[in-house]
């Protein structure tokens, strides 16, 4: 987790506790004071206070920069966590005699949350926040790494890269300075960078004194780190553009999947979680049929044949949701605002409706809850001609939600395809029981938002 995620939710919890204790001590309300006897209370409201945070995105930093979203996202995230806290007096104490006091809890823990939020964007998401970066890398990549670091974050500059490859003609460095060992050092004597990030696929490139160098740097106590673990950490995904044939030392993917402990936790989930499910299906199949009925008039189910784990194949189970003849023309992707999808079919896609059938293929085992979304035979061989690593997706069980569904849009063009994968094999690299509920709350926000496509 970054250090400014880890900043907000510090800071998120700490103004709301500490505006609470305050209104108490001035209005003599003990409903919010902070001491021994209530002291559970207080963690257990900071405890929804985060649940219903990350579920309305103010841990996503790109969201936490702009002002409108922010602001919105914090005040439901105020309002859900009132009135669950309001709503639950087993864990929490009772209800406040005097009922103005309630509309004071709410105000105490929405307002001094959106002027938090307003003063992180005013200072903390500005430019004066950059992070100043020396790039070592081939003149052939530099460019593309460059990119994809300061299109995640557009405050990652970049002062200047070092050349550990062949010399390329001058615009193939677009918007790059090309500096040397000495003017590297005087930048960091400057205090103009912080830190050194190695993108070389070349070892030859880093010659003896480059080595020294960084030798120094990390002894006198600054950062060097290796390009895809900084890409990692800034994206939730792997780069498997750049990974190359030394893909062994960015997919250890065996200290995975040979956790006992973690594949029978996993499954048991599974079992738990598809057995709830199907009780909602058989509670839901009834609206689900009437409006089947009138919206989409055809079969209520679909099957389809989809590649799972170790490239063995199984039916997929959903409800229809789009037209009868929908591949007259043959398999395709589904794409935004697709015309083969009807108008109930949106709504069953929007709240991830039409996937409950598909807790039967996870009671089954073919599926999991989470894992990367199986696709289809002929999309699967297509992809794996352009895409690299594109089969590793099938060394775990496919998955209802993933981390690439809850991340990324659908996959319509290669490059979409591209960033997909990433996503699912970041998952496979790093998939944790944390990992693991992150991805069901961003799933909760998905149905939430009606963001489900």
């Amino acid at each position: 987790m970054s250090e400014r995620k880890i900043l907000l939710r510090i800071i998120d919890v700490v103004v709301v506790l500490g505006a609470l204790h305050l209104l108490g001590v001035i209005f003599h309300f003990n409903y919010f004071l902070i001491n021994e006897e209530q002291w559970m209370w207080s963690v257990i409201l900071a405890a929804y206070l985060l649940f219903f945070a990350t579920v309305f995105e103010l841990y996503n930093l790109q969201r936490a920069s702009r002002i409108t979203g922010t602001l919105r996202s914090a005040v439901t995230a105020g309002s859900f966590t009132s009135l669950i806290y309001l709503l639950t007096p087993f864990f929490t104490p009772e209800l406040p005699e005097n009922r103005i006091q309630i509309l004071y809890f709410y105000l105490a823990i929405t307002l001094p949350l959106l002027v938090w939020r307003s003063v992180y964007i005013k200072f903390f998401a500005s430019s004066r926040f950059n992070k100043n970066i020396i790039l070592i890398a081939d003149a052939s990549d530099a460019v593309m790494i460059a990119k994809s670091l300061q299109d995640v974050d557009p405050n990652y500059k970049i002062s200047g890269f070092i050349n550990t490859g062949p010399a390329l003609a001058s615009e193939h460095f677009v918007g790059l300075k090309v500096i040397g060992i000495k003017d590297a050092f005087d930048l960091f004597e400057d205090k103009s960078v912080t830190e050194v990030v190695v993108a070389s696929n070349e070892a030859e490139g880093i010659t003896s004194n480059l080595y020294r160098w960084l030798i120094e740097l990390v002894e006198n106590g600054y950062s060097v780190r290796e390009y895809t673990q900084v890409y990692e950490e800034m994206t939730d995904r792997v780069p498997v553009q750049y990974v190359g044939k030394d893909f062994y030392k960015y997919f250890p993917f065996a200290r995975n999947n040979q956790n006992r402990l973690y594949i029978v936790y996993h499954r048991l989930f599974d079992i738990v979680a598809s057995l709830c499910g199907l009780i909602l299906f058989l509670a839901i199949i009834p609206f689900v049929f009437l409006g089947n009925l009138f919206g989409n008039r055809g079969p209520l189910f679909y099957s389809q044949e989809r590649v799972g784990i170790n490239r063995k194949l199984f039916k997929i189970i959903k409800f229809r949701t789009m037209e009868r003849d929908a591949e007259k023309s043959g398999a395709q992707f589904a794409v935004k605002n697709d015309v083969r999808i009807t108008k109930f079919g949106k709504f069953l896609r929007a709240t991830r409706i039409d996937e409950f059938p598909q807790f039967w293929n996870i009671l089954k085992g073919e599926m999991s809850v989470i894992g990367p979304r199986p696709e289809r035979q002929v999309f699967v061989e297509q992809l794996s001609e352009k895409i690299p690593f594109y089969e590793t997706r099938h060394v775990v069980k496919p998955g209802l939600t993933g981390w690439a569904q809850v991340k990324t849009k659908y996959g319509v063009t290669d490059e979409d395809h591209l960033r997909k994968l990433q996503y699912d094999l970041y998952y496979i690299k790093k998939r944790s029981v944390f990992l693991d509920i992150r991805i069901i709350v961003k799933t909760l926000s998905t149905i939430i938002f009606f963001k489900g496509q």
